[in-house]
């Protein structure tokens, strides 16, 4: 079987759930041609979430032309650093993150950069402010100030806006955890592709954070996420695909999409030791509840 090849459509879940985080204009193949696959399977809603300017102005205009779309803007933690050094190429960009930094760098330029997500997150087909957070996996001490900086601004749009704050957090839980305590988190925040320990998960239900499973909870070494998920509360839970990333089990390392949902989403309510309609009831509450639509 080919490693390009896409996975087939599972079965299709009996009650209609929502992707909670993707990229669809880094998916092979049109907008409409994921979304008919997604719905095919009741995955009838997808937050399409943008990692830099470029992409955040893409996903606010895919969330404006389709019903079934919303759309979440921001930079992404690796963009801060590469627009304050000029970076086009990103030795520390990320994998989930395209190069789109400005011209000779510096506050300024980050500055500028926030001024148009700020004004991304004012209108309505815009639900989130994300992803945003801390990524210590993939930039290093010298791209820490940036992050935090870019990431304590995010958190005020998503306040002045009142929109969800996504966090990506990557080998940073200490920070994340702090920066959100001491700033101040917005009334909702989901904790995209969550990737911590059962007892962060403790800390973020107390908080009352949304965490966001993905495909990565089905692989064999992924024992920490599973044990997290078995002990968040259902009305904190939420499933994504992070897509084209993190397909899951038994089609890791094959392209992901919305229309995968349901192979994870069966996974957590394994885990979790409910059905999978009561577990994707929950999550479709949850999901609207976060993204308030």
């Amino acid at each position: 079987m080919s490693r390009t090849e896409a996975p087939p459509l599972p079965e299709p879940l009996r009650v209609p759930v929502a992707d909670a985080h993707t990229h669809l204009d880094m998916q092979d193949g049109t907008v409409e041609e994921a979304l008919a696959r997604a719905a095919a399977v009741n995955v009838t809603t997808v937050i399409q979430v943008g990692c830099d300017v470029k992409g955040s102005h893409w996903a606010a205009e895919t969330a404006a032309a389709h019903a079934s779309v919303y759309a979440a803007v921001a930079l992404h933690p690796n963009e801060a650093p590469r627009i304050v050094h000029g970076d086009q190429g990103g030795a520390s960009g990320g994998d989930r993150s395209r190069p789109g930094g400005r011209e000779g760098g510096g506050a300024a330029a980050l500055h500028e950069a926030l001024a148009e997500i700020d004004a991304l997150a004012a209108l309505d087909h815009v639900r989130a402010v994300g992803e945003t957070g801390l990524d210590y996996f993939r930039t290093g001490p010298e791209g820490m100030a940036a992050q935090e900086e870019s990431f304590r601004a995010h958190i005020e749009i998503a306040k002045r806006h009142g929109k969800a704050l996504v966090i990506h957090d990557r080998e940073a839980h200490a920070d994340v955890l702090r920066i959100l305590a001491d700033a101040g988190a917005p009334e909702r925040t989901v904790f995209h592709c969550y990737s911590g320990d059962a007892d962060m998960a403790r800390v973020c239900a107390d908080a009352g954070y949304f965490m966001s499973f993905a495909g990565n909870m089905t692989f064999k070494n992924a024992q920490p996420l599973r044990d997290a998920l078995a002990v968040a509360p259902r009305e904190l839970v939420l499933v994504e695909t992070d897509a084209p990333f993190l397909t899951p089990a038994p089609y890791r390392g094959r392209p992901n999409a919305p229309y995968l949902i349901p192979v994870t989403l069966r996974a957590m309510a394994a885990v979790q030791g409910v059905d999978e309609d009561t577990m994707a009831s929950a999550i479709a509450d949850n999901t609207a509840r976060a993204f308030d639509y």
